[in-house]
């Protein structure tokens, strides 16, 4: 039979503190994309919005739909006996889907450089804190190997692995090493 467990005032107060903090990196990752939304100018918006309808199926149907029936209106014009308004081969309608190629182009990479930048941002926050969090491990390794040589009940020995373990790695020598071994070149 399993006994409840009923955590103690402090077990509650550690549990708070720690969905705390949850909470507060939540709110400061939603304060930086809140940051980067407002200093957004409105026709950056407006193109971006523009580049979620492009990029929906519906609007891949439309365009077809809309070809098609540009298509079939100008033969059946013509098998009417009357005068199509683009006959065949269909110079309106190449240079309509000429140019509405080269404006989806241009929108949807305005939208990717914005998108590019933002990412670039994410990436340098995400490696400042992996080389903080990788100095704060580096420290516990270090106080644990304190800990380890300094008290009696356990056997003083050497880890190599610990001792390497004890200074934070260098991002240059990271990345000199990383060029070195692997093959980085486009």
């Amino acid at each position: 039979m399993a006994t409840e467990h009923n955590p103690t005032a402090a077990e509650q107060s550690a549990t708070h503190k720690a969905s705390q903090h949850i909470q507060e990196n939540v709110e400061a990752i939603s304060a930086l994309y809140e940051k980067a939304e407002k200093e957004t100018p409105p026709d950056q918006r407006s193109i971006e919005l523009l580049v979620a309808a492009l990029g929906r199926p519906r609007f891949l149907y439309l365009y077809v739909v809309v070809a098609a029936a540009w298509v079939g209106a100008n033969l059946l014009a013509r098998q009417m006996g009357a005068e199509p308004v683009d006959p065949s081969p269909f110079f309106w309608l190449q240079g309509c889907v000429a140019s509405s190629s080269l404006l989806m182009t241009i929108v949807i990479l305005i939208a990717q450089i914005r998108q590019s930048r933002l990412a670039e941002r994410r990436a340098h926050l995400d490696l400042q804190v992996n080389l903080m969090a990788e100095a704060k491990i580096a420290k516990v390794i270090a106080l644990l190997e304190e800990l380890r040589v300094d008290s009696p009940a356990i056997k003083n020995r050497y880890d190599a692995v610990a001792e390497a373990m004890k200074q934070p790695a260098d991002p240059q020598l990271v990345v000199q090493a990383l060029e070195e071994n692997v093959n980085l070149k486009p």
